[in-house]
């Protein structure tokens, strides 16, 4: 099983590039989850019959919102987290409005495996959305993987806009303290590690540089590979014998992102 993940920012124009259309074709996924997508379905002119499509969109037009598009019918689906997590705090105290209403996390329940698409808030350059995703938002996601795992692993994949350690950027000294680098997203990664939680990537490729999954559109960041690993495949540890490969794959242009997948063997 062959699952990918891409921040596409912006289906529509991914689309309108044949950027996706040909990524499809070549590596022909059997899972495929997309974060920024910025259009709700029947927006983008999306066919690829052999995939269900699964989307959940931000109520703001434009902006934000996942989709997956998956060749094997799951047997249940939700979008956003549980009602429980969503009462249990204030998540309207935000000077960007209800993140709860952004389109950003979506369950996909198959025999064998949750999966979780994710796209996690970004912190603003003055750091003005910090404070959600350190009193809300980590440890909500975190709570609501941990509820999963009782029943079944969980996969989770998506853009997490943070990089976990100094490997993880190229230039991780210039930016300490800026945001996606600061400490408090650092520690909501490393939170979900010391919750049993695999950093597939990691993992299998322990000290392998130079890898980066995004690069700003600015100074030919992309072509000089001045980049950050912001998204990420992380897995329930039980899941760790099943896990076969890990992959980044950098030449695949078409958003400021580039994809990413696992391929595990003996799961349905």
């Amino acid at each position: 099983m062959n699952i990918y993940s891409w921040n596409v920012n912006g289906i529509r124009a991914i689309l309108k590039k044949g950027a996706l259309q040909d990524f499809l074709s070549h590596k022909d996924p059997d899972i495929l989850c997309l974060q920024e997508t910025k259009a709700k379905q029947g927006q983008a002119e999306v066919d690829f019959p052999e995939y269900a499509e699964l989307w959940n969109s931000a109520e703001r037009p434009g902006y934000s919102g996942t989709a997956i598009f998956t060749k094997t019918q799951p047997e249940n689906y939700s979008a956003g987290f549980t009602d429980d997590i969503c009462i249990a705090k204030n998540w309207q105290d935000d000077a960007y409005g209800d993140p709860l209403s952004e389109g950003r996390v979506q369950t996909a329940e198959f025999q064998d495996f949750y999966l979780v698409n994710v796209y996690v808030p970004n912190s603003k350059r003055e750091l003005t959305r910090l404070s959600l995703r350190e009193n809300l938002w980590d440890p909500s996601l975190l709570k609501y993987l941990k509820n999963l795992e009782k029943h079944k692993p969980v996969i989770i994949c998506g853009d997490f806009n943070a990089a976990h350690t100094a490997i993880d950027l190229a230039r991780p000294k210039d930016n300490e303290g800026n945001a996606g680098y600061t400490p408090t997203e650092r520690k909501g990664i490393q939170n979900l590690l010391d919750a049993g939680f695999i950093d597939t990537f990691r993992y299998l490729h322990p000290d392998e540089k130079d890898r980066y999954t995004w690069w700003t559109w600015r100074a030919q960041a992309r072509a000089r590979n001045i980049g950050w690993r912001i998204d990420y495949f992380f897995i329930s540890k039980s899941l760790l014998p099943h896990l076969k490969s890990a992959n980044i794959y950098e030449n695949i242009t078409g958003s400021d992102h580039c994809p990413i997948s696992i391929t595990l063997e003996g799961l349905q």
